[in-house]
C-alpha cells in the first residue's frame, strides 16, 4: 500500500507544538528562497514569471502532503529549464500542459508498478553526467540576459546558441552587465553577512532599486512580459487527440524520467540529513499528482528541489508541514507582491540562475569521477556531452546501454574456471574443475574449454559450483555440450555444491532428470568418493 509520509506521521503521533512551530519557521524561510528562484526558472523556461510561482505553490503543496519524504520541497528546478524551453518552442504552452499531464500520469503508473526502487540501478556516473550537462546548458541560457545582448531569438540548441552569442557580442549592454555583476557578487558574498535571508532575494531587491531610481536602460520582466498576473487561474483541461498524444509522448517521458530521478535523488539526500527513510513509490505518486495539478493550473513541470529541501532541514523542518507552509506563504506573496515583479531586471535573474547552475553542476564530483576506471569515465563523458549537445533522454539511454555492457563485461571477466588437483591415485582418470563467479553468457568460454582439456584416460569429470550464485540459459547450454561430450566419450559427469538458482535452472531444463540426483553432491569429498568407486569399477 502506498501511504504518504504525512499520514504515517499523524498515525504515529509524531506531531507536537514545538516541531510544528519549527516547521512553520522553516517553511517561511524556504518560501523566501523559492520566490526569486521560481520566477527566474519560469522565465528561463520560456514562460511568464507567474507560472513559476504557480508551480511552486500547487506542486509544492501536493508533493509535501502526498509525498513519501518527510522534508521534500517541490517546485520548478533548473533541471527542467532546457526541456521545458524546448517543448514550449516546438509545441507552445498548450503542448507543455499536455506533456506535463501525460508525464504525471506516467509517474503515477511508475508508482503503482512499484518502480521507485529502480533508482538504485542508475549508475552514479550517469546521474552526475546529466546533472553537470544540464547545469552547463542552463548556464548558457543566461548569457543573453546577463550581458544584455540584443538578440531577437536565441537558438535553443547549444552550439548554435553560443554561435549567436559570439555573433552579437558587440551588442553588450554595459549597464546590464554591471547590474548583473553586482547581483552575482551579492549572491556569492551575502551568506558571510546573513545566512537566514537568501542572497538571491537581496540581489533582486538591490538590482531592482538601482535600475528603478537610476533609470538605467536595462530590460526588466515588465518590459519583456508586460503586466503580470497575480492570481492562480481556474484549472483548465486541455483537449488531446491521437496525433497530439503521439507527438508529445517522448517529451512527456522525458519529463517523467527526470522528475522521477531528481525527486528520488533529493529524497535519498534528505534521508541522510534527518535519519529517516522515504517511501520511493509514495514519492513517485506525489510527483505524478503534483505535475498533473501544476499543469491544470497553468504551471510547469516540478520535482523535488535538493537545495530547497536541504535549506528546509537546516532551518528545523522535520515534517511535511514545512513544505505546506512554504506553498501557502508563496501564495500570499504572489497575491500581494506579484505586480512589483515587473520591475526586476532580467540580468539579475540571469545572475541568480548562473549561481544555481554552478551549484547543481557538481564540478568537484565530476572531476573526481574522471579518475574512475576508463569504462566509467567513458559513461560519464558520453552522458555529459550528449546532454549538452543533443537530448537528456538520449544521453541517459546511451549511458545506460554502455553501463550495462560494461557491467556484463566485468561480470564475465570475474568468472574463472580453475583446474583443481585430485588424489594422485585417480588424478589421471578424474578431472576436477571449479567454476568461480556468475555463470552467464559471455562467461561460458572458460567452461567450454574444459572439453578440449579432457584426455582419453579421463573417466570422471567433476564440476565444483559452490561459488556460482547464478546461471543462465547460455551457461546451461555450455553444460549441456559438456554432458553430450561426456556421453560420447563414456565419461561420468558429476556436480558438487550446486547452489539453489543454478540447481533450479538445471532441474527446469531437464539435465537433473537425465543425470539423476545421484550425480549431484553436497560437498567435494562425497563427489571424489563417488569418483573413486567409478574408477575402481571400470578399472
Amino acid at each position: 500500500m502506498i501511504e504518504p509520509k504525512m499520514l504515517s506521521i499523524i498515525k504515529n503521533g509524531e506531531l507536537n507544538k514545538d516541531q510544528i512551530l519549527k516547521d512553520i519557521i522553516a517553511g517561511i524561510i524556504v518560501a523566501i528562497i523559492a520566490l526569486p528562484l521560481s520566477v527566474a526558472l519560469a522565465i528561463a523556461s520560456g514562460v511568464s514569471p507567474e507560472k513559476g510561482l504557480i508551480t511552486a505553490i500547487v506542486a509544492g503543496f501536493l508533493i509535501s502532503i502526498l509525498g513519501g519524504s518527510r522534508v521534500q520541497i517541490g517546485g520548478p528546478t533548473g533541471a527542467f529549464v532546457v526541456i521545458v524551453y524546448g517543448i514550449v518552442e516546438k509545441y507552445g504552452i498548450e503542448g507543455l500542459t499536455i506533456a506535463s499531464i501525460m508525464a504525471g500520469i506516467i509517474l503515477v503508473i511508475f508508482a503503482l508498478l512499484k518502480f521507485g526502487d529502480l533508482i538504485k540501478f542508475i549508475p552514479y556516473t550517469i546521474t552526475t553526467g546529466f546533472t553537470t550537462g544540464i547545469a552547463v546548458v542552463l548556464f548558457s541560457t543566461q548569457i543573453k540576459d546577463f550581458l544584455g545582448l540584443n538578440i531577437d531569438k536565441v537558438p535553443s540548441e547549444f552550439i548554435p546558441k553560443w554561435t549567436s552569442y559570439f555573433q552579437h557580442i558587440n551588442s553588450i549592454n554595459y549597464y546590464a552587465l554591471i547590474i548583473g555583476i553586482v547581483s552575482l557578487l551579492i549572491i556569492i558574498f551575502w551568506s558571510k553577512i546573513n545566512k537566514t535571508i537568501p542572497g538571491s532575494l537581496v540581489a533582486l531587491i538591490v538590482a531592482t532599486l538601482l535600475v528603478k531610481f537610476l533609470k538605467l536602460p536595462v530590460e526588466t520582466i515588465g518590459s519583456r512580459f508586460g503586466e503580470i498576473s497575480s492570481t492562480i487561474p481556474a484549472p483548465k483541461f486541455p483537449v488531446v487527440d491521437l496525433k497530439t498524444f503521439k507527438e508529445l509522448l517522448n517529451p512527456a517521458i522525458t519529463i517523467a524520467v527526470l522528475a522521477g530521478i531528481e525527486s528520488l535523488l533529493s529524497a535519498v539526500v534528505s534521508d541522510e540529513m534527518v535519519a529517516d527513510k522515504h517511501d520511493s513509490n509514495a514519492e513517485l505518486m506525489a510527483q505524478g499528482v503534483a505535475n498533473i495539478g501544476s499543469a491544470l493550473f497553468g504551471g510547469i513541470p516540478a520535482t523535488g528541489a535538493i537545495a530547497r529541501t536541504a535549506a528546509n532541514v537546516k532551518n528545523g523542518g522535520k515534517t511535511p508541514i514545512a513544505g505546506i507552509v512554504h506553498a501557502v506563504v508563496l501564495l500570499f506573496t504572489m497575491l500581494i507582491f506579484m505586480p512589483f515583479a515587473k520591475l526586476v531586471p532580467m540580468t539579475a535573474l540571469g545572475a541568480i540562475l548562473m549561481v544555481v547552475s554552478y551549484n547543481m553542476s557538481q564540478l568537484k564530483v565530476f572531476k573526481s569521477l574522471l579518475k574512475a576506471p576508463k569504462g566509467e569515465v567513458l559513461v560519464l563523458l558520453i552522458t555529459f556531452l550528449f546532454t549538452v549537445v543533443f537530448d537528456l533522454v538520449i544521453a541517459i539511454e546511451i549511458g545506460m546501454v554502455i553501463s550495462m555492457f560494461l557491467f556484463m563485461k566485468k561480470m564475465c571477466e570475474s568468472t574463472k574456471v580453475n583446474s583443481l588437483s585430485c588424489h594422485e591415485e585417480i588424478a589421471h582418470k578424474v578431472k576436477l574443475y571449479e567454476i568461480n563467479g556468475p555463470f552467464v553468457f559471455g562467461a561460458v568460454e572458460g567452461c567450454s574449454s574444459i572439453i578440449s582439456k579432457l584426455s582419453e584416460d579421463t573417466e570422471v569429470l567433476i564440476l565444483k559450483m559452490s561459488k556460482v550464485p547464478i546461471m543462465d540459459a547460455t551457461a546451461f547450454n555450455a553444460i549441456k555440450s559438456i554432458h553430450c561430450h561426456c556421453i560420447e566419450n563414456d565419461i561420468s559427469l558429476m556436480f558438487s555444491e550446486v547452489q539453489e538458482q543454478p540447481m533450479k535452472v538445471m532441474k527446469n531444463m531437464g539435465i537433473l532428470n537425465r543425470l539423476g540426483e545421484k550425480r549431484f553432491f553436497k560437498n567435494i569429498n562425497e563427489a571424489l568418493k563417488a569418483a573413486r568407486k567409478v574408477v575402481k569399477l571400470e578399472a
